[in-house]
């Protein structure tokens, strides 16, 4: 079988290469009998690739350990489900599963309509296939993950206990899924330079590829947040790790594309800055997935040091020479049709917001390379930690929160600077008397966070205000009732309201991490059975914790758990039973802490067993509270869910596209 799934790979490789030269040449020569052949050599990849990795899910499912890879990253007492997720736990499974999502989006691209865009489909085939050639081509040659052992182990060293989480189990593959899918966007860019098709259909073309993109990066950025505050045990969500940040800043990147080829559909603008955002999306794609799998940067998240670091950077500058090239060559092609009229101008801030989401990517960028910097300037591996990111990048993210408020009530090309006052008038009102309440009334001390709050109260209105104009203006128009009209508003004008759910989703995350982060408190207590801690916040109340004793030693599959029963109450109220608990895994001789949690909307008791003394008669705990935390998870659901109705097609897009002629490959959005 592991010889079966290397032969596979081979293949794939082998017909990747082909496909991307047969559409090159076959382009460049008019020969359309050579296009389809690359065409035809695509489906075979995407078939090939498909075997080896069913393949290497059966060896992982039943256990043939004489696999170094399954060796590796499985075992005999691991559940099945883990078995089969640890296809990505390793390098190896990972690169094999990463090409495998990469051939897939390909294939997808290849199977649509292409209308008035079939000139651009050779320079697809070539451009998503010299990448598939690369990643295959790592995993057949320096990384192979059906390489064999000597012998036959009789049993597997086991997956990583870290990862034996539900939710890092499926966080690796949507964070694939958004760096894979966006190289359609950028497979498209290129082939408009090749071509000289610089006007914005290819940007309509791949609106939807980048959406999905970037909503599976949002999905994989939220879901490890979540993993790592349900598994890790030290009471926060976000580190600055190195990993962490390298699926942070494609998405920054990422995200000002999202904003700003706005402009250029409606105004016909920003050509150039377009084109450059989605080339360094993808460089930054590649990067990402370089700094995880070399091991260059210590991370909880990166695999070992290895071989493939230099043949990552080898691509990565490749293929921007390449990009570049063609950006300077064509740059006379790219120019705008139009400038920005007027300083008071949604396009102008637009480009405000643009420069924000650089500035942020640009000091993410560079607080996660300067060990890098340092070892090599002075010879001193100096790491730069979280409070360096969030003092650095706190003012930009309150500026994106003010621009949320501020851009939805700007027009196009020019604005009233006294009818733009006196639309912000009332949710400045509100962002202000919600500053002082919180200050004065509530207690809060702290400046910044206070502002912070005060901002996103200040958005929150504006956007509520937004669906509440448009959901009036129809009932009184229409007759109809108020949830009939917003639904109806809503359904007209996907991409509209869509949007703003993704910015109450992003306000009320907002509110979530300032008040966790800012008003977190923490305390750390032995206590013997029966004895109790008291623990407060100005946000949640008072927390009365007691200690009612230890269940150790459990065995539980192929471990050891150790529970620590608490009683609880949340200001006078009784709050049940929390469970701490210590789970000690056999093969791999680790130990994971699962925190304990009482939650409520203002927020949780997070509670970690640190330790034990007299088989239980006392326990030592580490206790956390962490105001507001939850509105971030429930922002990032809405957040979630504003991206899906967004992307989500309407009847008479579909049908002005069949009108146009527009046959485009992933159901692109017309501008309006």
């Amino acid at each position: 079988m592991a010889d079966i799934g290397y032969v596979a790979m081979s293949l794939a490789f082998a017909l990747a290469v082909y496909a991307a030269a047969a559409a090159a040449v076959g382009a460049r020569r008019r020969m359309p009998e050579l296009i389809a052949s690359a065409r035809n050599a695509a489906f075979g990849v995407v078939g090939m690739l498909t075997l080896a990795v069913g393949v290497l899910v059966y060896l992982l499912a039943s256990g043939d350990y004489q696999t170094k890879y399954v060796f590796e990253v499985s075992n005999r007492a691991a559940p099945l489900f883990y078995r089969v997720t640890a296809l990505w736990g390793g390098q190896s499974g990972s690169l094999l599963f990463w090409s495998w999502l990469m051939s897939l989006f390909a294939t997808l691209a290849l199977l649509k309509k292409w209308g008035s865009l079939r000139a651009l489909a050779p320079y697809v085939i070539a451009i998503t296939h010299v990448t598939i050639a690369f990643f295959v081509g790592l995993t057949v040659f320096v990384a192979n993950p059906f390489e064999q052992l000597a012998g036959i182990p009789p049993d597997g060293r086991g997956l990583n206990p870290l990862l034996r989480h539900f939710g890092m189990a499926i966080h690796p593959p949507l964070l694939y899924i958004g760096f894979v899918a966006f190289v359609i966007p950028y497979a498209f860019a290129m082939a408009a330079l090749f071509t000289r098709r610089t006007d914005h259909m290819w940007i309509r073309a791949t609106r939807r590829w980048t959406l999905t993109a970037w909503i599976f990066l949002s999905l994989g950025l939220l879901l490890g947040g979540w993993w790592a505050y349900d598994v890790l045990g030290w009471g926060g969500y976000w580190g600055w790790d190195p990993v962490e940040n390298a699926s942070l800043i494609p998405w920054l990147v990422g995200t000002a594309y999202l904003h700003s080829v706005m402009m250029q559909e409606s105004r016909g603008m920003l050509k150039r800055w377009n084109m450059a955002l989605i080339i360094l999306t993808f460089a930054l794609v590649i990067e990402g997935t370089f700094l995880t799998r070399s091991g260059v940067l210590s991370s909880v998240h990166s695999f070992s040091q290895s071989a493939i670091g230099p043949l990552f950077l080898g691509f990565i500058a490749v293929m921007f020479a390449l990009s570049f090239y063609f950006f300077i060559h064509r740059w006379h092609d790219l120019r705008s049709a139009n400038q920005i009229d007027s300083l008071l101008s949604r396009e102008s801030f637009f480009m405000v917001n643009n420069l924000i989401f650089m500035g942020l990517a640009v000091v993410v960028w560079w607080g996660t390379h300067f060990p890098l910097f340092s070892e090599a300037l002075m010879g001193v591996k100096m790491v730069v930690g979280p409070p360096f990111f969030e003092q650095s990048t706190a003012p930009l993210w309150a500026g994106l929160i003010l621009l949320m408020g501020v851009i939805p009530l700007i027009p196009w090309r020019k604005a009233s600077l006294g009818k733009l006052g006196r639309s912000l008038l009332w949710p400045a009102v509100i962002g202000l008397a919600t500053a002082l309440i919180l200050y004065f009334g509530v207690g809060l001390k702290s400046v910044g966070a206070v502002l912070g709050f005060g901002l996103c109260a200040f958005s929150l209105a504006v956007t509520l205000n937004e669906y509440w104009r448009g959901t009036r203006a129809r009932r009184r128009l229409r007759g109809e009732s108020y949830p009939i009209a917003l639904w109806r508003l809503a359904d007209r004008n996907h991409r509209r309201y869509g949007g703003y759910l993704i910015h109450l989703g992003v306000i009320l995350a907002a509110i979530g991490v300032i008040g966790s982060r800012v008003y977190q408190v923490k305390t750390q207590r032995t206590l013997a059975i029966g004895e109790s801690l008291v623990i407060a916040s100005n946000i949640t109340g008072e927390y009365e914790l007691t200690y009612l004793g230890l269940r150790e030693g459990e065995s539980v599959d192929d471990r050891l758990v150790t529970e620590a029963v608490l009683g609880v109450s949340h200001n006078g109220r009784d709050g049940g039973e929390l469970i701490a608990k210590r789970e000690y895994f056999i093969a791999q001789q680790q130990q994971v802490t699962i925190p304990a949690k009482h939650r409520t909307l203002l927020g949780d008791l997070y509670v970690i067993l640190a330790g034990w003394e007299r088989s239980g008669e006392s326990a030592t705990l580490v206790v956390y509270v962490n105001p507001l935390i939850n509105w971030l998870w429930i922002g990032g659901l809405l957040f979630i869910f504003g991206t899906v109705i967004a992307v989500w097609p309407m009847p008479q897009e579909r049908r002005r596209r069949v009108a146009a002629g527009v046959g485009a490959p992933d159901g692109a959005v017309p501008a309006g």
